[in-house]
């Protein structure tokens, strides 16, 4: 998160932790709820509960003790403030057992964050995950509500949910016949009827194509915008199924969690919906290409009309180029039909709600090379690199290393930089 934004508690502000007012957190170790779980953490004296998946109570303390590591480093305060809970959104009553009263008598507060955000999955797979995996959460909430008291259930949606929507997609608007490009977006829009329907104070997020830290680059996911670049980078692009005009919505995750942290706990957002989108800072195509280019020193790719494109061009270019550029064209080619979208997301009401809290999205070309210095010296995700140590670095120190990606990274302080997967 940027300096600006980070008001951590003094380390003993834990000695008073609540019992009673507790957070659960679903999807703490993936990319976003990560970085949650860290605003919970440095922010509040509150207990964070996270749901885990696990074979067992060892393995799943060891999931939530590696993502502590990734956050903070070996040195941090925050241990006995988090509590590990083995728990499955796709199994009945989480995977919780007799534990689930228990467990909703000492939460206050929901955030469902876990989902399948594969593009590639099918419609009932991602259903039984995004769908009924919201259902059982929204199921433990209202527990917690009769046992206790339930402040707010916050749910991560996408802006996805507008699907192939043409024109301005407000944050009022959920269900205006959009048809969908994959089972994701489908399956989260369901899951957000859902909630909106479960009677509880509810507050709904809906993020754009979320990306890597401002100001050092770290991020755990290369999705979406990163699978792109990656094959462009490799030259596997003679050409692109895009117009340069459309837009390209794309936030950091700093900005994500900061937002996300923030409007949970203001009262006056229940019952809304909020765009994390860059708004009309996005992006577009013919802008995105053109950093990549300058940045790689590569002839920036033709685009064409995609209909043309998947008619005539794709077959050809699957079959030229070595090896390794065939599968890297591929593997992105599930991203492709975010290149031509005809869909703005209107953000007025994230912009006010936020308004003098300093949590404003930043346009992608301020940040671009420090996304693409990190991705390189993590060499796409095949290098696992803590977010505790990439954010104490200079950035110095990653454009190096992007340019020799291969050289290992030696220790820094308690924690090593390069993390074993």
């Amino acid at each position: 998160m940027s300096a600006s934004h980070r008001r951590v508690l003094p380390a003993d502000a834990g000695s008073d932790i609540s019992t009673s007012d507790g957070v659960l957190l679903t999807g703490a170790t993936g990319f976003v709820g990560m970085e949650v779980l860290a605003r919970y953490l440095e922010r509040t004296n509150r207990r964070v509960f996270a749901l885990v998946r696990g074979a067992n109570e060892r393995d799943v303390k060891a999931r939530l003790k590696h993502t502590l590591l990734c956050l903070f480093g070996a040195d941090h305060p925050y241990a006995r403030r988090v509590v590990a809970v083995r728990g499955d959104i796709t199994h009945p009553g989480l995977g919780l057992g007799g534990k689930c009263d228990q467990l909703a008598e000492q939460v206050s507060e929901v955030v469902h964050g876990a989902a399948s955000v594969s593009f590639q999955l099918g419609l009932e797979d991602a259903r039984q995950i995004n769908l009924e995996g919201t259902r059982r959460v929204l199921a433990f909430a209202k527990r917690a509500q009769a046992r206790g008291g339930l402040r707010r259930f916050s749910y991560i949606s996408t802006a996805y949910v507008a699907g192939e929507h043409v024109g301005c997609f407000s944050e009022d608007d959920l269900d205006v016949g959009q048809r969908f490009r994959n089972a994701y977006e489908q399956s989260k829009f369901e899951a957000e009827q859902l909630v909106a329907d479960a009677g509880l104070p509810v507050t709904v997020m809906r993020p754009s194509i979320i990306v890597g830290e401002r100001d050092s680059g770290w991020t755990q996911s290369f999705n979406v915008l990163y699978w792109p670049l990656r094959a462009f980078s490799r030259g596997a692009y003679a050409a692109l199924p895009a117009r340069r005009d459309a837009p390209v919505d794309v936030v950091p995750v700093d900005y994500v969690a900061d937002a996300i942290f923030a409007l949970s706990q203001a009262p006056e957002a229940e019952g809304s919906t909020y765009h994390l989108t860059a708004g009309s800072d996005a992006t577009s195509v013919g802008e995105l290409v053109d950093l990549a280019a300058a940045y790689f020193r590569r002839p920036a790719p033709r685009l064409i009309s995609p209909r043309a494109y998947r008619r005539v061009v794709h077959p050809v270019l699957k079959t030229v180029g070595d090896e390794r550029s065939r599968r890297a064209l591929s593997r992105s080619e599930v991203f492709f039909p975010y290149f031509e979208m005809a869909v703005t997301y209107d953000d007025r009401r994230s912009r006010v709600a936020l308004r003098g809290t300093g949590i404003t999205p930043t346009p992608l070309p301020r940040y671009f090379e420090q996304l693409v210095e990190f991705a390189l010296a993590a060499e796409w995700g095949r290098r696992r690199i803590s977010r505790a140590l990439a954010t104490g670095r200079r950035t110095e120190s990653f454009r190096a290393a992007a340019l020799t990606p291969r050289t290992r990274m030696g220790p820094i302080g308690a924690a090593p930089l390069v993390m074993a997967k």
